[in-house]
């Protein structure tokens, strides 16, 4: 009787060796765990303005509407390198933008071709085409509880 209800609960359940299998996925892909993500800004070519970093979980809004990003930060620039801190951040998918606030107006500058004039950075530093970056090629994954990156800024024109 009792190998019989040992059975019975294999055939329905699944061995206790497939169910901890099945638990340690689910603890691996866990929306509760969250990280931290040190962004590392580097090569700012002058003290000038404010700088700021936006991370974004989609494309909605990315690369350059702030106000709409997951998380924003902003400081007085103090060196031509500098270090944002996302604290708190669930495991996932996600892009940053960067950009060097110049004159301190709020936003990117642009020009009439709706190219930047000041300087910006994106998480996987890519090569940047026409119509600007994408998010698809600018996303990282947070799986840890902690992550750090590395963005040049970038800068299109002379000043």
């Amino acid at each position: 009787m009792k190998s019989l209800l040992t059975l019975v609960i294999f055939l329905c359940l699944g061995s206790p060796a497939m169910l901890l299998a099945e638990n340690a996925t689910q603890a691996s892909t866990d929306s509760t765990q969250k990280g931290k993500i040190i962004v590392h800004i580097t090569e700012l070519r002058n003290l000038d303005g404010m700088l700021g970093a936006s991370l974004y979980a989609s494309k909605k809004g990315f690369p350059d509407t702030p106000e709409i990003s997951l998380s924003t930060l902003i400081k007085k620039v103090t060196s031509t390198e500098d270090t944002f801190v996302f604290e708190n951040v669930p495991y996932g998918t996600y892009a940053i933008s960067t950009l060097h606030d110049e004159n301190g107006n709020g936003k990117m500058d642009k020009n009439f071709l709706g190219m930047p004039k000041e300087g910006c950075g994106i998480s996987t530093n890519p090569k940047i085409g026409m119509g600007g970056p994408k998010f698809n090629d600018s996303v990282f994954t947070l799986n840890s509880k902690q992550l750090e990156l590395t963005i040049t800024t970038r800068y299109l024109f002379k000043k």
